[in-house]
């Protein structure tokens, strides 16, 4: 993504056409109004963020309709302040600076709170509420016993080999949240388009990409796309290779794509489930700390200490009480709640709060790290002005915690730690296993992160209607990501929505976006850390310089278009996936070798999704040697999937 022109040229031709009105207390100057602002708006915002927290960390009808009625109070807010802003954006802007003009601007984007119809904007938060409390009560009954999504429903399709119970839990899971929630979904993106069409926006994906402040947002992620896609391409016929020795070919389509339930995640994004199946070297370790974590005692709040404790070495400050207290780090008993993990800013100067139903394994570490950059890039923007106070790209906090991860996830970091043996041997088999288990992690998840947004702009765009939901959902993960239903669906189903994100409206492209930029903050770090050897075993704990360098980018929040944000870091001024590609070299030229020709999916879905086959079921892995030349077909060049 190249560097844009300054932010407010960019983008305000999306306010032409707002209607102008007088604004403002008599004689009131903008930047006054700028203040008036600022103190009125801290509180509305703390109030709508209380009342979505305990609507989500306890779900009930009650704490739904305080949700509602807070959230109608806050849009009411912004339509006002709306109003009185832009009179001096356009018509008052006389002695403004740049500065307070980015600030005004803010305000002016209200989203979907522009709907004035106040019964259709109840709906619409309604709507959201009630998906996500589908979603959060959702649970699949077998064999005598329901389990909810986590960790029940998530544990078992991380441990579980047996093909057919797989195959049952993703389609319980589908049953009984999706799928209930297709004609709910349906008049929420009515009632969605209709609102941002008031705030002079063609639909809510085009509103959604604008956040970016650059042109041509679908093409540069198009861009990127493609230029990781050899390396995905790759690690696809591994992987589905070595699960075919697992579960027999005749569990596969003949079209190249795996099967959607074997892959050890609800939803395929990531394959770290899998990492023993399709381990490149068996004779040496796969570095995997969960068995460590649950040998020392780890419990939630020790691994969100463990991160604390990384922060900190790099000149970070520690976790307030607030957070500490008030934070969910763990599912709670006797309530419903969104498990998803949320980090949270309440608009308080002291009050940061991250709500997870953690797990003690390495992937939840990985999640805790994840979420503690977000309070990091809070705390670092929180004396900045309101308008100011998020992140300057919406990829930007994943992607902090997430390349803080990548060293504390290095060989030597977790021996320092005490949580890898240190007879754990580095060499070059051992490399390809440590870049093997975090491509199944990164690079695993880098369609699924592309796609998603593309199915909802196209249906927010009205290019995908109703009826074809679900068929469009499945075209799009057969093409990009090279994965096929597990069992027939319908037009009834709707798949999508089994997915938190889309049940909860939250835009999807930021973490594709963040799985890029996170190895371009990586390398930055570690070239400030002046790090030798390769990038992928760069450890930068107690380096305050890399430090400095973050805080120097997240303290901006959003006071500078994004470019230069990233600037401040990296010396770049667009995304690049030069660092991913250079991490992983070592791991491609292995694959490329292992696969010869031998990789690719044909772009449609199969017709018939494979039934399992049954003589594998529960088939102890020890085991799998004994069926490696049952049913193997003859290797052939799989279609290559092309990018239009």
């Amino acid at each position: 993504m190249h560097k844009p022109v300054r932010a407010l040229t960019v983008v305000s031709v999306i306010l032409t056409g707002l209607c102008v009105q007088d604004g403002g207390a008599e004689g009131e100057t903008g930047t006054q109004f700028l203040e008036r602002y600022e103190e009125e708006a801290l509180l509305k915002l703390n109030a709508s963020k209380k009342a979505a927290w305990q609507q989500k960390s306890n779900v009930s009808d009650e704490n739904k309709a305080a949700y509602v009625r807070a959230s109608l109070d806050l849009a009411k807010f912004k339509q006002e302040m709306k109003e009185e802003g832009t009179v001096f954006l356009f018509e008052k802007s006389g002695g403004l600076s740049y500065y307070e003009k980015r600030r005004l601007y803010k305000i002016a984007r209200i989203g979907t709170s522009a709907q004035t119809d106040k019964t259709k904007l109840g709906r619409l938060y309604t709507i959201v509420a009630e998906m996500e409390k589908i979603y959060a009560e959702a649970e699949v009954c077998m064999e005598g016993s329901c389990l909810k999504l986590d960790p029940g429903l998530t544990e078992l399709m991380r441990s579980s080999r047996d093909c057919q119970k797989l195959s049952d839990v993703w389609r319980g899971w589908r049953d009984q949240s999706g799928k209930k929630m297709k004609q709910l979904y349906r008049e929420y993106v009515q009632l969605s388009n209709e609102a941002i069409r008031l705030h002079q926006y063609d639909d809510l994906g085009s509103q959604w990409r604008s956040e970016y402040e650059v042109m041509d947002v679908e093409k540069k992620v198009v861009n990127l796309f493609d230029q990781v896609l050899p390396l995905y391409l790759h690690l696809h016929s591994y992987v589905r290779r070595k699960l075919k020795a697992r579960y027999g070919s005749e569990s596969f389509p003949s079209t190249g794509h795996i099967p959607a339930h074997l892959l050890g995640n609800m939803w395929s994004q990531t394959w770290i489930n899998i990492a023993d199946l399709v381990k490149p070297f068996k004779n040496k370790q796969m570095l995997d700390v969960t068995n460590e974590l649950k040998k020392q005692g780890y419990t939630p709040r020790k691994m969100f200490q463990t991160a604390e404790d990384f922060f900190y070495s790099l000149g970070f400050d520690n976790m307030t009480h607030n957070f500490w207290e008030k934070s969910m780090l763990e599912r709670p008993e006797g309530r419903e709640v969104v498990c998803h993990p949320s980090a949270w800013d309440m608009n308080k100067q002291d009050d940061f709060r991250i709500k997870m139903c953690t797990t003690v394994n390495q992937e939840d570490l990985l999640t805790v790290f994840r979420k503690m950059g977000h309070i990091h890039y809070y705390m670092q923007y929180k004396n900045q002005p309101l308008g100011y106070r998020q992140a300057a790209n919406q990829a930007f906090p994943d992607a902090v915690g997430d390349s803080i991860a990548l060293s504390m996830l290095t060989p030597g970091h977790l021996k320092s730690i005490g949580l890898l043996d240190a007879e754990y041997e580095q060499d070059e088999e051992a490399d390809i296993n440590f870049l093997m288990l975090m491509a199944l992690d990164k690079i695993a998840f880098l369609p699924f992160g592309f796609l998603t947004d593309q199915w909802r702009w196209s249906v927010f765009r009205g290019d995908t209607p109703p009826e074809k939901y679900n068929d469009e959902w499945w075209k799009l993960r057969c093409r990009f990501q090279g994965i096929s239903p597990a069992v027939k669906r319908g037009a009834d189903d709707f798949d999508p929505s089994a997915k938190y994100h889309v049940a909860a409206n939250l835009p999807y492209i930021r973490y594709f976006l963040s799985h890029v930029i996170q190895f371009q903050f990586y390398k930055a770090a570690c070239e400030r850390a002046e790090h030798t050897g390769p990038l992928y075993k760069c450890d930068f704990y107690n380096k305050k310089a890399v430090g400095e360098g973050f805080k120097s980018m997240l303290q901006l929040g959003w006071k500078e278009i994004w470019p230069t944000a990233i600037s401040k870091l990296t010396g770049r001024y667009r995304i690049e996936t030069v660092a991913l590609m250079e991490y992983f070299q070592p791991l491609l030229d292995f694959l490329k070798k292992e696969n010869g020709e031998d990789y690719g999916w044909e772009e449609n879905c199969p017709k018939e999704p494979p039934p399992c086959n049954a003589r594998r079921l529960e088939t102890p892995i020890s085991t799998v040697g004994l069926f490696v030349a049952i049913g193997v077909a003859v290797g052939r060049l799989r279609l290559r999937v092309v990018l239009v």
